[in-house]
């Protein structure tokens, strides 16, 4: 029996833990805990944004102000986003437990690790990354804050509780980015490997076709109804879950749209300021790649979906019985249908991806011409 949680979700819910977001035993403490920790980045963009009240506005400072404003901006509505819907995180985690509760077979089980594997591997190198950033965050943290903010008291009497509140403020972000994220990448990824197994199942039907027989024919059938459900419960699990946090993506593509434009702008302007110009383009940087691999994961799954409409294709279904070829068209049908992993507000794929860099672009283009001129 595969245990989801302890073999493949095991970082995912130290990360979540960390910050009080996994879905499950949520006990008065951990509400309190998440209370805190989503006050503390409120807290944080708020004192940006008071920096308009006591400091004449000017294109500067508001550039300056929004490209950070609107980054803690991105990490709370990543927070908002899984507090929010714990449930249904729980439950579509619930269902897919119950989908590997019946498999036993030793292939599919390998499938099924292969998946868990990547998923991993990928959760582990965003977090070896992130790690890397922080160590050389750390030996220039002494030098003065790049980051404008307005605590309406004395700055420099109390340097120690605005410098801790800042890095909690950055740790907190960063860890409900990078934690949410490989969450819905791991999930995500499981579906694929669910789409995988679909695969295999066709293909094995075929082949127990090919011996002959009524008892194999029998099997042949049993085992087409199988992928049908397996393939069936991919799609469901997959919209399940992204259809109730799309219009966060919404709102969150939105916001990383300001942030780049913001922070390309800064990057192309302080030509006397490299601290600054070095801390937008980690910025630009991260959250290209985070664009990159959100779509990425989308599109895989999209691309997994079509290649079950591909395998059917491929073997030779045409010398099924009727009742098994009537049973072939279900899969046949769903795989004409485009799989949108946020349809109806935006379809993830590569190249969604290429379009949202492109528009960052075409709005930095936009606001650095309104500041030349």
């Amino acid at each position: 029996m595969i245990c989801l949680v302890v073999q493949h979700f095991n970082i995912n819910r130290i990360l979540l833990l960390i910050i009080g977001l996994w879905p499950y035993q949520r006990s008065p403490l951990v509400e309190l805990q998440l209370i805190l920790l989503y006050g503390t980045l409120m807290a944080f963009i708020v004192f940006q944004l008071t920096t308009f009240i006591t400091v004449e506005c000017t294109l500067d400072l508001i550039y300056k102000v929004l490209s950070f404003a609107f980054l803690w901006l991105c990490f709370v509505i990543k927070y908002n986003m899984f507090w929010i819907n714990a449930d249904i995180l729980r439950s579509s985690l619930n269902q897919l437990q119950n989908v590997y509760n019946e498999i036993k077979d030793k292939n599919e089980i390998a499938i099924i690790e292969k998946y868990g594997s990547r998923a991993k591997r990928i959760t582990i190198g965003l977090i070896s990354y992130f790690k890397r950033k922080k160590k050389k965050k750390k030996s220039r943290s002494h030098s003065s804050p790049y980051i404008v903010t307005e605590y309406f008291i004395d700055q420099e009497k109390y340097s120690y509780l605005i410098t801790l509140h800042r890095h909690a403020a950055g740790f907190i972000g960063t860890m409900a980015m990078t934690a949410t994220g490989t969450m819905l990448l791991t999930y995500l990824q499981h579906t694929c490997a669910m789409f995988n197994i679909a695969c295999y199942r066709v293909e094995r039907a075929i082949d127990i076709l090919q011996k002959g027989g009524l008892k194999n024919e029998q099997k042949s059938y049993e085992e087409i109804i199988r992928a049908v459900n397996i393939h069936r419960e991919a799609m469901k699990l997959s919209n399940f879950i992204i259809s109730s946090i799309e219009g966060s993506f919404f709102f969150l593509i939105a916001a990383g749209m300001v942030c780049l434009s913001c922070n390309l702008l800064l990057v192309a302007s302080l030509t006397n300021n490299i601290g600054q110009r070095l801390l937008s383009l980690t910025i630009v940087f991260v959250l290209y790649m985070y664009m990159f691999l959100s779509n990425y994961t989308a599109q895989d799954v999209t691309d997994h979906n079509e290649y079950v409409f591909a395998t059917i294709y491929k073997v030779r279904w045409y010398i099924a019985p009727i009742r098994i070829q009537k049973m072939i068209l279900f899969l046949l049908q769903r795989g004409t249908i485009d799989f949108n992993i946020l349809g109806g507000i935006f379809v993830a794929s590569l190249q969604s991806a290429a379009s949202l860099a492109s528009t960052s672009i075409s709005y930095f283009t936009v606001l650095y011409s309104t500041r030349q001129n």
